[in-house]
């Protein structure tokens, strides 16, 4: 494992409102030593600078934000947090993923996207959830097709859980598309919908094999739920991945 295990800040998205630097602190205390915010224009200065304080490295970001707020804005708070990778998560309808013109729509949003991240230095990525799988365009999962349309500086971030739970072998989706892909989201459960999700390890996912089949993409953690003391979950989380180091 080349890079260091990231984690995404939803997953502590609750007592990071409370009281932001002290769930930094336990996070670094727990050994992760990079993080993937979802808020980058919230106190970009400020988040910052404890994070420097406390040797964490902003692997990428979540940025959502681009496809409501001033793109300039948004970029600008990117650069500050240190990171020139910006992901989208959410915000293309999901029946844009059920058919070729939808695909193709939502390919040209993000082309154009990448077009102005450019400018400031950085590349644009997409983060799948269920529905980018579920839907078939000619026997192929929707988000392959998409991929075929994304400019060649266009990354995935390939969210494992949900990519299984939308029916994916999650290993042969990563070989197929290959070098596109250049994170992951790694997480656990019981790979279905409305279930909270587990320690990674600790469920059904074939962890050992999703990490061999994308060797060098980022490895970060998100639990979306979790019925267990997340901090703890997010702890045997680490160590799991860490003892998977030669993955």
């Amino acid at each position: 494992m080349t890079r260091p295990i990231s984690v995404q800040l939803y997953t502590v998205r609750e007592p990071l409102t409370a009281d932001r630097d002290d769930v930094l602190r336990r996070l670094a205390e727990i050994g992760y030593t990079a993080v993937e915010p979802y808020d980058p224009t919230s106190d970009p200065k400020g988040f910052r600078q404890i994070a420097d304080d406390l040797g964490l490295r902003v692997s990428s970001t979540h940025a959502g934000a681009l496809l409501r707020e001033e793109p300039a804005e948004v970029f600008d708070a990117v650069a500050t947090l240190g990171t020139d990778l910006v992901i989208i998560p959410a915000g293309i309808a999901h029946e844009e993923f059920a058919t070729a013109d939808g695909i193709a729509r939502a390919a040209d949003l993000l082309n154009g996207l990448a077009e102005q991240a450019a400018g400031h230095g950085m590349r644009i990525g997409y983060h799948n959830h269920w529905w980018e799988l579920e839907p078939r365009i000619d026997g192929r999962h929707a988000i392959e097709v998409l991929a075929d349309r994304l400019a060649p500086e266009v990354f995935l971030q390939i969210d494992t859980y949900w990519a299984a739970v939308g029916g994916a072998d999650v290993p042969g989706l990563l070989g197929r598309l290959a070098e596109r892909v250049i994170a992951l989201h790694v997480k656990d459960g019981p790979v279905v919908k409305g279930e909270p999700h587990t320690a990674v390890g600790r469920g059904l996912m074939p962890v050992p094999e999703i990490l061999a089949a994308a060797p060098d993409a980022w490895r970060v953690v998100e639990l979306d739920e979790c019925a267990t003391d997340i901090f703890a979950a997010l702890a045997d989380s680490h160590a799991y991945l860490t003892s998977l180091e030669s993955l």
